[in-house]
């Protein structure tokens, strides 16, 4: 039981997958052995059935080639006019993909799925329309031919001689949720084309005697139900190790494929991924730099052969090493390959005879448990003996094979004057030691040059006799073998010493600048800095002027023109734009979708949330290993962005939660403090209007009236005064007050709260006048007095203090009420804040204002305990001592 119990991360990916096919639309694809079956007419049959159903279909593209069976079809069916391209002088149709879009149907018909758009579409193949169709939840069907699979249309041109030019990625046909065989015989497809139901009579008579010829659609046939046969299997065993059912199957198949700059590596990539899609495994596609630079061809070929791995599904990894099949067999092992997939060598030269073993020889051999498959070549090899003696080809330009012989040349003629006095064995050390020196800025080939041109020179003009290049002792011979083979040697060696150490520093490189982007990144505090960050850091390490699209939080994107930059964008380029941020897909220059403009657009991915969109202006197609590069700086820096967004959101969040608890607390607060004094205010109203009344009792239903009327009046002052507060509004005028005036005021203003208690006034009798607000400091003694008397015992005596302590002026009032619990003295003067069971009485601003009014003196107000019960309220606002006679002399 235990050993059948599911993967956790199994199943939470099934769950994301399956999530993820759920926003998307369907893919049905009519799929047959080549035209003529009658795909297109099998698709417009299911589509009637479907229409008749209820479903909303509608006709993107479908070419019926005049056909009157097919076109029957169509009558009933809502069709969307095609776009027209003009392109030299003619006027191509193809599928109006933004009238789709916003038509928005349940299903729409898409045919010829491998079709070719005309130039200036948005994308450069159908397949494309047809994936961002699905992305926006629109299901389409199709129709594709077998030899327009990407890992077939080899196999299909072997077999017709025929090659195919237009071909969609294999992926897309694995992914299809539903895949319908349309199938008839061999002899009745010839019937039909004989008949003119395929084509015109006079084109079915020559395809007739090309491509479909009896033994081709046999073939295509046979691998049209083998591919459907192998989709089965494979949707089998899925749905046997999603349900962990046991099975006869062999698990953990890993397959490698070596590619490299030859166009026959695009050969072997597809038959890697026919062998993977049969055997149901995993395919990785390794490339092993060598030692030589790569042509410019060569480049281009290599860029192709990569991206035709991942149009495949495969992974890609690119590795470098001295030694090849060492780097090979290090990844296989990392990776946990089963089998590598390599090509036979399609010649061989002298250089190759001459290594300890082939290169094949020797993966082989130290393959171990690996298993090897190696592919032959339908081209004919040369047999004769010529193949061997073809000469390696110059890679390191002949300009460095003429230094190396020049100054060989020129060592040996400086050094033969000197050969009578030094020795002809001292000559051999200056030559070695020269080639040694070579090696360090020279290629292989010139350093072979050198070392050869070194020993016949040091034979022929110094070693006796000289002038000849017959060796008269045996143990000159000797030296003369070593000498050859310890310079080739000893330069060699130097040369990938130095192109190992190029490597590596390359490889530093790499690594220090993406060290760099992400401590500049982590560093960064918003959503600002990370941009700007990334911009200066693409600049410094690409050379590449970039800018970004960010969206605004509702997945619409928004630009704003950087100062340091000279981009500029026309509205079409903020068109493709916001295709690359709805479908996560790069566009633009050097991709297959819109490539007309000058710029490259990137989206930044992300795991919860789309930052935005990266654009670039490229100057040349990046290469397989800088492309790689990139990738990884993109991901770091919508990392980066990503992080800021969902801070920002955190933040919000935390807002709103802090926003709804003070709603809840204002409402509950306010609610209660609004409802008595009103409705205080309606039942003596009420009163008034409804009987007859002494004037005794007039006059106390006036002054309950007066009373919640004040009450009111009180909460909403304080209101007021909070959210002035909030603002930053508050801004004290100060100006020189006598403190006896305030006391007093405050005082007179409170006669009715204070009735029931003793008032202390202590004043010290040297206060001077003091610098402050009179009106701000008003409310802060007025609340704090009304604070006391809402708190203490009737009949206590509350006390105001007030003296002066350099530099400042310090108010103290004092009662003798409960009290503070020591736990609540922290939270006195928050907002709304209450002493738990103290009996409620207002809404709990009134020290919060106090707080604020201090504050805005550059003042502080504490709180605290009396030793014998009671609390203590200190005001400390700091007050300069006046200058009397700057006072007096101050005109009025």
């Amino acid at each position: 039981m235990e050993e059948n119990r599911p993967d956790p991360d199994d199943l939470l990916a099934l769950i994301h997958e399956e999530e993820a096919k759920s926003r998307m639309g369907k893919l049905k694809i009519f799929f047959g052995m080549c035209a003529g079956v009658g795909k297109t007419y099998s698709m417009l049959e299911s589509a009637r059935g479907e229409k008749k159903k209820g479903k909303d279909i509608i006709v993107g593209y479908v070419e019926t080639h005049h056909r009157k069976e097919t076109d029957s079809l169509l009558s009933g069916m809502e069709i969307l006019p095609r776009k027209k391209y003009p392109y030299k002088g003619t006027v191509l149709e193809e599928m109006d993909l933004d009238s789709i879009l916003s038509r928005a149907p349940e299903i729409v018909l898409v045919d010829e799925l491998a079709h070719t758009n005309a130039p200036g579409s948005r994308h450069l193949k159908r397949y494309q329309d047809v994936q961002e169709l699905l992305n926006q939840g629109i299901s389409v069907y199709t129709t594709v031919n077998v030899q327009h699979i990407e890992s077939k249309a080899d196999t299909v041109a072997q077999i017709t001689g025929i090659t195919i030019r237009e071909s969609f990625p294999d992926e897309i046909f694995e992914k299809a949720d539903e895949i319908e065989l349309v199938d008839i015989t061999t002899e009745e497809l010839i019937e039909r084309f004989r008949a003119g139901k395929v084509y015109a009579p006079d084109q079915s008579k020559e395809a007739l005697q090309n491509f479909f010829r009896t033994g081709n659609i046999t073939a295509l046939r046979e691998m049209a139900l083998r591919i459907v046969a192998e989709r089965v299997d494979q949707q089998l065993r899925q749905y046997m190790q999603r349900k962990r059912l046991p099975g006869p199957w062999k698990s953990g198949v890993h397959l490698m494929v070596l590619i490299g700059p030859s166009p026959y590596s695009g050969r072997l990539i597809r038959w890697a991924k026919t062998l993977s899609y049969t055997m149901g495994a995993s395919l990785l596609a390794l490339y092993v730099e060598g030692p030589r630079t790569l042509t410019e061809a060569e480049q281009d070929q290599l860029n192709k052969n990569i991206k035709l791995a991942r149009q495949l599904g495969a992974d890609y990894i690119t590795v470098s090493g001295g030694n090849k099949v060492r780097a090979i067999l290090k990844v296989a092992q990392k990776e946990n390959i089963t089998h590598i997939i390599v090509g036979k060598p399609r010649h061989r030269t002298l250089i190759s005879m001459l290594r300890l073993g082939s290169f094949l020889n020797r993966l082989v051999r130290h393959s171990g448990n690996i298993d090897m498959y190696i592919l032959g070549s339908d081209v004919t090899t040369d047999t004769s003996y010529r193949r061997y003696l073809r000469p390696p080809t110059l890679k390191s330009g002949i300009s460095q094979y003429l230094l190396s012989g020049f100054l060989i040349a020129l060592t040996a003629a400086v050094c033969y004057p000197f050969a009578r006095y030094m020795g002809y064995q001292v000559i051999s050390f200056i030559l070695l030691f020269v080639v040694s020196i070579l090696a360090l800025f020279l290629g292989i080939g010139p350093i072979i040059v050198a070392s050869s041109m070194a020993a016949l020179i040091w034979d022929f003009f110094f070693i006796p006799p000289s002038m000849t290049l017959t060796v008269a002792k045996p143990e000159d011979i000797l030296m003369l073998s070593m000498f050859f083979f310890i310079a080739l040697l000893n330069g060699v060696l130097t040369y990938r010493i130095r192109r190992q150490e190029r490597t590596a520093s390359h490889r530093e490189e790499i690594s220090d600048a993406l060290y760099h982007l992400t401590r500049e990144l982590s560093g960064a505090g918003e959503i600002g800095q990370v941009l700007e960050t990334a911009v200066k850091a693409i600049r410094k390490y690409f050379t590449l002027e970039s800018t970004f699209f960010i969206q605004d939080g509702h997945h619409s994107l928004t630009y704003a023109p950087r100062p340091d930059t000279q981009l500029t964008f026309t509205p079409n380029d903020f068109t493709i734009a916001s295709w690359t941020y709805r479908n996560q897909k790069k566009a633009g220059r050097f991709t297959d979708t819109l490539p007309s403009t000058e710029y490259t657009f990137y989206p930044l991915p992300g795991a919860r949330i789309r930052p935005g969109v990266l654009a670039v202006k490229h100057k040349s197609r990046l290469t397989g290993e800088q492309e790689i590069f990139w990738d990884t700086f993109i991901t770091q820096i919508a990392s980066s962005a990503e992080r800021e967004f969902l801070d920002e959101l955190a933040h919000k969040a935390l807002l709103l939660d802090e926003s709804d608890k003070l709603y809840k607390t204002l409402f509950s607060s306010i609610s209660h403090e609004l409802r008595i004094p009103v409705t205080t205010i309606m039942g003596a109203a009420d009163t008034l209007l409804t009987d007859d009344h002494t004037p005794e009792s007039r006059r106390k239903l006036h002054e309950e009236i007066l009373i919640a009327s004040e009450r009111l009046n009180r909460l909403i002052e304080n209101l007021l005064n909070i959210s002035r507060l909030e603002s930053g509004r508050i801004k004290p005028k100060l100006d020189w007050c006598d403190v006896n005036d305030l006391v007093s005021g405050v005082l007179e203003n409170l006669q009715k709260e204070t009735l029931d208690f003793t008032i202390e006034t202590v004043i010290s009798p040297d206060l001077p006048l003091v610098r402050l607000d009179f009106g701000l400091m008003e409310q802060v003694l007025h609340n704090l007095i009304y604070n006391a008397t809402q708190h203490a015992k009737k009949g206590s005596t509350i006390r105001i203090k007030v003296y002066y302590d350099a530099p400042d002026f310090i108010l103290q009032v004092m009662d003798r009420g409960p009290g503070f619990p020591k736990e609540s003295l922290p939270y006195i003067f928050n907002k709304f804040y209450r002493v738990e069971g103290s009996r409620s009485v207002g809404t709990g601003l009134g020290l919060s204002i106090v707080k604020g009014f201090v504050e805005a003196h550059n003042g502080t107000v504490t709180a605290e305990n009396r030793i014998h019960g009671g609390a203590r309220f200190i005001v400390r606002i700091p007050s300069p001592k006046p200058d009397l006679n700057a006072l007096t002399t101050e005109p009025a």
